[in-house]
């Protein structure tokens, strides 16, 4: 008998922004928000969904350009940026279609899950306290859970150790070239998020992941098929 895919992870771990979550109509609203008070023109929902991994510095590069932005009080607007999003966290942000059927067959078939994030936990932990169609989280590591981040490896090994998995019986699945890095340097099978904030104008192949998969439900599906 040949053994299911599923039988080769112990674990599964996920990027936060654009991987499990849809983070991007709330991440824009508060970026816009700023941008607007400044008497700046708001960014369109496709350059946001581009750029929302890059964290609110990177947003508020995008509105202003980098130019002007070293002209400002760039601590300050970063700090409106965040209250204001710390304030609507779940609001327009969703977990991705087809998500929530896969956590829950994770969870029936007893294979643990968590994040590994570089939102810090301020932000995350009261995000996912808000996500009540994704129980069952067995960690969280966030951006400041460490004294590094992705792409360095530790928050992913760290979570294998709050797991208690070895690394290279889990699979980590991100959006970002940052998150493959890390998956790849932990010892992890990587798989790139395809439904995620991609550039356009990257080369996927680059990155070198295992897997790649367009849509959750084809992640899904992958792993509920024998080998």
């Amino acid at each position: 008998m040949r053994a299911s895919p599923m039988s080769r992870f112990a674990a599964v771990l996920f990027d936060l922004d654009g991987t499990l979550l849809d983070t991007a109509p709330d991440l824009g609203a508060a970026v816009n928000h700023v941008l607007q008070a400044q008497g700046q023109a708001p960014l369109a929902e496709a350059h946001i969904r581009r750029i929302a991994s890059d964290g609110a510095l990177g947003l508020l590069k995008a509105g202003f350009g980098e130019e002007q932005l070293a002209q400002l009080d760039t601590p300050a607007l970063r700090q409106a940026l965040l209250d204001h999003y710390a304030a609507h966290l779940y609001e327009g942000t969703r977990p991705y279609p087809g998500m929530a059927e896969f956590i829950a067959w994770l969870n029936r078939h007893a294979i643990p899950w968590g994040i590994v994030t570089n939102k810090p936990a301020f932000l995350t932990e009261p995000l996912m306290a808000q996500v009540a169609e994704l129980p069952g989280c067995g960690v969280i590591v966030s951006a400041d859970t460490l004294p590094v981040r992705k792409p360095h490896p530790d928050p992913l090994l760290y979570a294998c150790h709050q797991l208690a998995v070895a690394p290279e019986k889990c699979l980590y699945v991100g959006d970002h070239v940052r998150d493959i890095e890390a998956g790849r340097a932990a010892g992890m099978q990587t798989a790139i998020a395809g439904w995620g904030y991609l550039d356009p104008d990257e080369s996927l192949s680059d990155w070198q992941a295992d897997h790649c998969f367009a849509d959750v439900p084809s992640l899904h599906h992958w792993l509920c098929q024998p080998c």
